[in-house]
Formats: C-alpha cells, structure tokens, sequence
C-alpha cells in the first residue's frame, strides 16, 4: 500500500520505517526539515536499538521517503497514519492543536482527491477528543466518515523505547477501531505480513484500551513499590514476594478480577486489605494505592445506588445477596449494603437468594445479617418468579443461572433490568437492560 506517516517522531519514525520493511511504499511527512533530511539520507532522526539500519534498508530499497509537503503526501497515499505529539497542558489536558492542524491540512486536501482514503490516527487521544475536535473539522472539509470517500480508524500504538522494533512486529495485539468495515479492512491491510492478532472494534474503545493499558501498568508500578515498601518495614524481602506473586497466573497475573461490575465484599478481602492498611498506619508508612481501594470500592457501591435510584422507581427485587455465587457467606458483602441502603431510603425491597433460608444460617453469618438487615427473613421470596412479579426495577448482583434466564427475557417491557454482575445481555431481558459499564443504547460513535 501507498502510506503517509504524519509526525516522523519516535512513534512515526519506527512506524514508518516497520510498514516500510514490510513491503508497503512510505511517505515520512513533518515540519521540521531536520528530521526530514535524516530521513531522506537513511539516517534515523534520533537513537533507538535497529532502528538507523532498518532506515537505511529500506531506503536504499525504495520504500521510504520523507517530505515537508502535506499535499504531496496525500495525493501520494491511500492511507495516512498521523502520529503527531500530543502533550500534557498545565492542567493535566492533552494538547490538540498540534493534531487538529495536521488533521485540517489532510482533510482539506482530501476536498481535491477522489479515490477512497483512510485516516489512521496512532496519536493518543481520549474518545472526546475524536468526536469534538476532530470529526467536526472532517465535516468542515467536507469529508464525513458517511460518505463513501473517507474512512477513519483509531489504530493506538503500543511502542516501548528501546524495544520499539519488536514490539511492532510481536505485539500482544493490533487494535483496529474504525468508523466503517472498509476502513478497518484498509488499516488491517497494513499488518497482514505479521502474526500479531488483529482485533476490531470502534474507535472510542480502541482509544480508551490505549488509555487504561498505560493506567494499569503505572498501577503495577505503584503497586509492587507499595509491597516493597511494606515488605522492608516486616524485614522481608518484597523483590521474593513479589517473585512469588508472579507465578500465580491463574489469579494474580490473569484476566480474573479485571471486568468490570459489583463491588467486591466477602471474609478474605476486605479483613486482610483492612489489617495491611491498619499494620502500615501503626508504623507511620504511607500506602496510598492500597489506602484508596477500598474508597474506591465504598464510591462504586454508591454509584450503584444512585443508579437505582435514578429510574425513578421504587419497588426494587434484589437477585443475590452472599458475597458471591454458590456461597451462604454474607459477612462484607457489598450486595448486603446496597440493600441496607437502599431499605433506609425507603425502597420497597425484595430479595432472592437461594442459599439463605431460616435455620439454615448459623454462628457469625447469621448474627451480621441479622445485625445488617434485622428484617431479612420478610425480605426473601422464595423463586425469581415472585421477585420479578413485584420489582418495577431487579438488580442483579450475582451470576444468573442458564435455567433462570428465560423468567428474565419475559420481563416486561416498563420494567429495567440493572445486571451489576454482567450476567445478562439485552437480547436476554424483555426490559430495559441496564449496567455500570455499557453507555445508553443511543451512545454510538458519529
């Protein structure tokens, strides 16, 4: 393929010169002549493992070329991948202007050039920046994503200085968020040489994995320099611990815990967070990742309060109330909370929890329910039937049996499905299907 890289920086240089040494013809484009002559002669602008030789191959081969002039990279290319800097402000915002300018020139010269083009922005962006500052100056240009002239795809980077080269060509993923399926297969044409699985989505997703990936390794940092600092004031080495901790890949290193939906409650969690934070205070060492979960989890639990409370309605059916699925266990569970919350702002609550009948809980189980929710055994109706015959609005805070499901896709249609526990799908629940996660059904990219 013909690709335009605007930016030849760090991420548009090893762009460039990867596409190039995979066999696609490649026009560097920027502003600065410097960077441009560097790259004209086969020189890399700056010093990255590989990367100076890989320049100078495949220039002397053909496929790599450099310029200052954005009309001549267009009119050259079918797809242009910008890759432009966007900085931080003062204030912690991205910085646009630079990628709104580079965004204009590409667009206002698409107004003179007929053949279908893509845009390809690699630059990170949130979701809001591409629907306000970037779609309304396509649509100025007169080069709406609706046409059949112009795609667009947010296709993030994943780049790591000093192994930018192999991370290329063996990342984890591609991700492809692209406005239309052309578009998408355009972009996806780019990569078709390597083995790196390639996955499809929208571009406000694709730009939001980018975001949350770079959050959750920034996370790893501070959570492992958290462990050490503990560990050190216990006279234990954290770097073993911590070696340890990797090795479980079933639940510490794994896709366990990393979905989104309830609060987690249960015996082991919050005791065992609570006596690290408390043991941590004693000792006048500040932990302030671990410190916040649990006002994070507290401010989760709130939100989903207030969703409940925002329908409008006010006969309520909770399904589940153990901490999790297939438990009688109810000590910290956060399902026990919301329903003590939502009692005391005068909700009409029912709840249906198999594993809980009277005489079957005992010992400090039953004196934390009866303490929590005095009332409890009022509250329980014995199938999902009952419960879903009272509720105006069912919350579901454990995992729904495939056997239940049915008695949900016979909802009516006045009555909303809240799935905290993603257990359900629109297309199984009669009602309206609500969750913490999912935008309104009307939320779609423009």
């Amino acid at each position: 393929m013909k690709v335009s890289v605007f930016g030849i920086g760090y991420v548009g240089c090893v762009t460039a010169a990867c596409l190039a040494r995979e066999g696609h013809d490649v026009i560097g484009v920027d502003v600065d002549p410097i960077k441009v002559r560097a790259l004209n002669e086969g020189r890399a602008p700056f010093f990255e493992p590989g990367l100076g030789d890989l320049i100078s191959q495949v220039k002397t081969a053909g496929r790599l070329r450099a310029t200052t002039d954005h009309a001549d990279a267009v009119r050259s290319s079918d797809i242009a991948l910008i890759c432009v800097g966007t900085p931080t402000n003062s204030n912690g915002s991205t910085r646009m202007d630079f990628l709104k300018h580079v965004f204009a020139r590409i667009t206002d010269e698409l107004r003179f050039k007929e053949d279908y083009f893509v845009i390809a922005l690699r630059s990170t962006v949130l979701p809001t920046a591409i629907e306000e500052d970037l779609m309304p100056i396509m649509g100025r240009n007169s080069c709406s994503t609706s046409s059949d002239r112009v795609g667009f795809a947010y296709n993030p980077e994943f780049l790591r200085e000093g192994a930018a080269l192999k991370d290329f060509h063996d990342a984890p993923w591609t991700i492809i968020g692209a406005s239309d399926s052309r578009a998408g297969d355009t972009v996806a044409s780019l990569y078709r040489n390597l083995s790196t699985p390639i996955v499809r989505t929208d571009p406000k997703t694709a730009a939001l994995v980018k975001y949350f990936s770079n959050a959750f390794h920034a996370l790893k940092v501070v959570f492992g320099n958290e462990v050490g600092s503990f560990c050190r004031e216990m006279g234990v080495d954290g770097a073993e611990v911590m070696e340890i901790f990797c090795q479980d890949t079933k639940l510490n290193i794994s896709h366990r815990y990393l979905k989104p939906g309830f609060a987690f409650g249960g015996s082991c969690l919050p005791k065992d967070l609570k006596a690290v934070v408390c043991e941590a205070a004693k000792r006048g060492l500040s932990l302030p990742v671990l410190e916040a979960i649990r006002v994070s989890n507290d401010t989760h639990l709130k939100n989903c309060i207030q969703m409940v409370a925002e329908t409008g309605k006010r006969r309520i059916g909770l399904v589940g109330l153990s901490f999790k699925a297939g438990t009688d266990d109810l000590r910290e569970s956060p399902a026990v909370e919301l329903a003590e919350r939502l009692i005391g702002k005068g909700f009409d609550v029912q709840i249906y929890e198999p594993s809980i009948a009277p005489g079957r809980l005992h010992g400090t189980n039953l004196n934390f329910i009866e303490k929590s929710i005095p009332h409890i055994w009022r509250l329980l109706v014995g199938n999902l039937d009952q419960l879903l015959e009272h509720a105006e609005v069912v919350v579901v805070m454990q995992q729904v049996k495939l056997e239940d499901q049915p008695r949900f896709r016979a909802m009516k249609s006045e009555q909303i499905c809240i799935d905290l526990a993603r257990s359900l799908g629109a297309e199984t629940v009669g009602g309206e299907c609500l969750s913490m996660d999912k935008p309104p059904r009307d939320a779609v990219f423009s």
